[in-house]
């Protein structure tokens, strides 16, 4: 026993190994090169469909998904004042809170001064933000610890266990405190001791690193001199695959070999085994009894045989029974490990840190996502990743077929699944794809727990995303539930305010919830808002007499809005351009176009604007006045306005480059034009007005005619809209 009790306490003693600056365990050297597997060999028999029933969690596993996080409630200060440089760094970590040198700072500091409350006041507010730092509660629970408050301590622990359950180190950092400060001459703490390692194994036991603490549950179950129990946890963990799933079977072989097969099997199994080891005892005596007789001299009689005793020959039976039986799992396991292994292997990270992944890790996860889906899917088709050629440094994950996927059996329980995921966000917790993946993989099994999903990645790990955040409310939105949506925006704007998308979005929830007086509403405070922004304020204002003229009907509103912006920001073309769209489209009335191009060629914009707004009071009038004399008249302004600003238009009006164009006719079908005019017919350059007869050949009209070039401009496309408000599709439709 006192050898059992020196080799647990040197595994407890395991995973305290000393943190880096923020927190994080450094890569463990204790661990000796003979104590790591070499990867399974590729050269394996083919997996049968039975092989993949190794996979199976153990019994009961519980959700893996993380509880809502809440900091313990503050200790009473037993220190007054607080160290000299406390606030200071205080001061920096807060008014620049995504900034993780500031944060680690403040937490050295304070280990430093040996100050609890100011240490408490720190960690409390850095797990708040960045609570996936499992070093730092280690930290939080072994100052708790040191100042003696056992049961702070505890509680710390199970705080950040709520956090990342499928943290090995911080599961086996709280076993490690309750051994150590309970009682265990209670008959109620071994008990709960035992509660604890289920909770553990079944919250963090199928990571592939779990190793540690399966050995620590099967020691100390030994170290209790539950033999029997201590059976039990090896044959559990023998169905898991493990990075030393193989160091799992070889203590299985040396804890069978160690007892009495009684001591350690369960009433049943022992009985069963015991009872075909003796039949198949006694048939082989027999046999050899009969052999013996024909041999025996006449008169001696055969040696009695006491029923009903063990002999050792009998045990060593049972032992070989129970080895057969466990080797096939134990292969079964081990062809689950094969197909993980490289999955595992490409993993370099798997620990959160703010510094960002490289490509090559981002895209190792997705596909052993991808692969793990793909297997409880029960995909036949050829997987995206084979699992014995993936990402190296300097070389990209490669996809090729893997020999035996298909005919390896999966279970049905998604539990294996949704731990990788959880995994995979432990170490992509600030990519907004990772965290939306898991979203959509869950929402067809429980919009609760895509709602837990989204609630946990907006309200802790990406707070200044804003992706995501709209991703959120549009869930809520799709699932009926506007008031969560509504919430989810207005959270948004006031975490990021001013970011125009996020207005923009609230904008659509309500008029798409037939809410269009909060639509204006938003628009409007939005306008008043951005006052001292121009072109932010220019951007809410289309919008909003967008919204007015398209949805309410009301034009004068609309145009209203224009023109005020117009007093703010008179030269933005953007303004200008909606304005003169605005009346354009409705009825056609000619001095209010008029007076928008003159508003235009007024303001101070830059000479290529003002000829386009030129050309469009010309198409205009060519389309819609009731005499040739003001078409004319709005002609010779183009002109001299040409003349004016350099004559910067004349070369692409007159086309002499082209051989030949298309000119939109009256009904919107294209006719060729030719460049080459008839030698008989002298050139009529577009610069001069049009004859005044109309019946003259149509090849002097050329230029008159030529006027299509003139707005069909790239420049009108205010704010990413391809042809603002559909103005050229409504004069020239597609030929």
């Amino acid at each position: 026993m006192d050898d059992v009790s020196e080799r647990f306490s040197i595994m407890a003693a395991e995973g305290c190994e000393e943190m880096s600056g923020n927190g994080e365990l450094e890569e463990s050297s204790a661990m000796e090169a003979s104590e790591v597997p070499a990867p399974p060999p590729t050269e394996m028999v083919e997996m049968s469909e039975e092989n993949g029933r190794a996979t199976e969690a153990p019994e009961a596993p519980v959700d893996p998904g993380p509880a809502s996080f809440s900091m313990p409630p503050s200790a009473e200060d037993e220190e007054g004042e607080l160290p000299t440089d406390f606030e200071r760094l205080w001061k920096a970590a807060h008014d620049n809170p995504q900034d993780f040198t500031s944060w680690t700072d403040l937490l050295q500091y304070c280990e430093q001064e040996s100050h609890i409350t100011a240490s408490r006041r720190a960690l409390e507010a850095f797990l708040a933000r960045y609570p996936l730092c499992y070093g730092y509660w280690k930290k939080f629970a072994d100052l708790e610890r040191r100042a003696g408050y056992n049961n702070k301590a505890e509680e710390v622990c199970i705080q950040g266990l709520q956090v990342i359950p499928l943290s090995v180190d911080l599961w086996i950092h709280y076993i490690n405190l309750l051994l150590g400060t309970l009682d265990m001459n209670l008959p109620e703490s071994p008990a709960r001791i035992r509660s604890v390692f289920e909770e553990a194994v079944q919250a963090a036991g199928l990571d592939f690193h779990s190793d540690r603490l399966w050995d620590l549950y099967i020691e100390w179950e030994k170290e209790q001199g539950n033999m029997q129990n201590a059976t039990a946890v090896l044959d559990r963990v023998l169905k898991v695959p493990t990075q030393l799933y193989n160091t799992h079977y070889d203590k299985f072989k040396e804890h069978l070999n160690s007892h009495e097969p009684k001591e350690v099997l369960s009433p049943d199994e022992y009985e069963e085994l015991r009872t075909l080891c003796r039949q198949s005892q006694k048939a082989e005596r027999a046999e050899q009894a009969q052999e013996e007789e024909e041999e025996r001299p006449p008169g001696e009689e055969e040696p009695a045989t006491p029923e009903g005793t063990d002999t050792e020959e009998l045990m060593q039976k049972i032992r070989e029974q129970v080895l057969v039986r466990r080797d096939k799992v134990y292969q079964d396991n081990e062809g689950e490990v094969r197909k993980r292994w490289h999955f595992e292997d490409a993993i370099k990270r798997p620990y959160f840190h703010v510094k960002p992944l490289d490509r090559l890790q981002l895209r190792a996860w997705n596909s052993y996502l991808d692969w793990e889906i793909a297997q409880l899917n029960n995909d036949t088709k050829e997987p995206n990743q084979d699992p014995n050629q993936v990402a190296t440094e300097g070389s990209e994950v490669a996809a090729q077929p893997h020999e035996g996927l298909e005919e390896a059996a999966v279970p049905q329980d998604d539990h294996r699944v949704r731990v990788l995921f959880e995994r995979c966000l432990i170490a992509c917790a600030l990519y907004e794809d990772s965290w939306i993946r898991y979203t959509q993989y869950l929402e067809p099994q429980s919009v609760d727990e895509a709602r837990a999903v989204f609630k946990r990645a907006c309200e802790i790990h990406l707070t200044y995303k804003p992706n995501i955040h709209m991703q959120w409310a549009t869930f809520e939105e799709r699932h009926g539930d506007l008031i969560e949506a509504r919430r989810v925006l207005e959270a948004l704007e006031k975490t990021l305010p001013g970011l125009a998308v996020v207005r923009l979005r609230r904008v659509a929830l309500e008029r798409r919830a037939g809410q269009l007086d909060k639509s204006e509403a938003l628009l409007r405070e939005a306008v008043a808002e951005s006052k001292e922004r121009p072109m932010l304020h220019a951007f809410y204002s289309i919008k909003l007499a967008r919204l007015l003229l398209k949805l309410g009907r009301n034009p004068s509103r609309a145009r209203r809005v224009l023109q005020e912006a117009l007093e703010i920001s008179p030269d933005n073309d953007k303004l200008h351009m909606n304005l003169l769209e605005l009346e354009v489209s409705g009825d056609t009335s000619a001095e209010a176009v008029q007076e928008c191009v003159t508003r235009a060629l007024a303001a101070p914009l830059d000479p290529h604007t003002k000829i386009l707004f030129s050309q469009r009071g010309l198409q205009f009038a060519e389309d819609y006045s009731n005499s040739i004399q003001s078409v004319l008249s709005v002609y010779e302004e183009h002109q001299k306005l040409l003349k004016e600003l350099g004559g910067t238009k004349r070369g692409a009006e007159n086309r002499d480059d082209d051989s030949e164009t298309l000119s939109k006719s009256d009904d919107g079908s294209a006719v060729a034009v030719s460049a080459q005019v008839p030698p008989t017919m002298p050139h009529v350059p577009i610069t001069t007005p049009p004859p005044p007869v109309m019946g003259a050949d149509m090849s002097a009209q050329a230029g008159y005619g030529g006027y299509g070039s003139w707005y069909q401009q790239p420049q009108y496309g205010s704010y990413g809209y391809q042809n603002t408000w559909n103005y050229n599709q409504g004069y020239y439709p597609p030929s």
